[in-house]
């Protein structure tokens, strides 16, 4: 008897963004496990499976449930929005995996939003880039804001995750303070998305300055530019270089 946890990633939400791989591992569990939102994405295309939601900062207790399941002999779909390895559910399944040996544990990958946002704005990702939550619930506000400047020092293109909440208002417009204070032009090109592939899904190309005063929430994606990043036709580029090798 197959003893499984598929950890999946869905991408932004609706079905079209999900991956052969993810649809395959959905089919073949007998039960949807995940924080109540990304479970309600899915219940209904596959009405007759068992489902288990848990509410926010219950992380723990439902990666250790899918892994008592599988190991009483269901095969589990524990379901995360984008990617289940980027700020998903595959690094603490597998950090309590081995409490569980007879468990295999598969992860498999979804259309985070640094990509699924990107395509929408264009390619402000086409060069070297980094990502950063701003949320500080499990990393302390001194390491992110060091990141920051990191990223700045660096040149990197940034895409930043959870940019806002009720509870940090005002934390988009402090990052915004810590780049330009590290050297970031104001008139750097940047864009940000809003409900990637759902309802309501919008994006705005606009500065750094403008970023800055701009409110957003946690359905947004920020990505700011490097030096090397152009605003062209209404699409946000962060070129490679190819231009400089070829005829462009």
């Amino acid at each position: 008897m197959a003893k499984r946890v598929y950890v999946v990633g869905l991408g932004p939400g609706d079905q079209k963004y999900f991956t052969a791989q993810a649809r395959a591992a959905l089919e073949d569990a007998q039960v949807l496990c995940g924080y109540t939102v990304y479970v309600d994405l899915v219940s209904g295309l596959f009405p007759d499976k068992e489902t288990y939601a848990t509410p926010m900062r219950r992380e723990i207790d439902r990666c250790r449930w899918a892994l008592e399941t599988a190991e009483g002999g269901k095969t589990v779909a524990l379901v995360c929005s984008g990617d289940a390895g980027v700020y998903g559910m595959a690094g603490p399944v597998l950090q309590l995996a081995p409490q569980f040996p007879e468990v295999d544990v598969e992860v498999i990958p979804g259309v985070t939003s640094a990509l699924s946002g990107g395509a929408l704005l264009g390619a402000p990702i086409g060069h070297d880039f980094c990502v950063i939550s701003l949320s500080d619930l499990l990393t302390p506000w001194e390491v992110i804001e060091n990141r920051l400047r990191r990223a700045a020092q660096g040149d990197f293109s940034v895409v930043l995750y959870n940019p806002a909440s009720h509870k940090r208002a005002d934390y988009l417009q402090k990052a915004c303070d810590i780049l330009l204070d590290a050297g970031v032009s104001p008139n750097t090109v940047c864009g940000c998305v809003r409900n990637t592939g759902r309802p309501g899904e919008e994006s705005r190309i606009l500065t750094l300055a403008e970023l800055r005063d701009t409110h957003l929430d946690m359905f947004s994606t920020v990505f700011i530019g490097s030096s090397t990043t152009q605003a062209d036709h209404g699409r946000m580029i962060t070129p490679r270089g190819y231009e400089k090798k070829q005829n462009l």
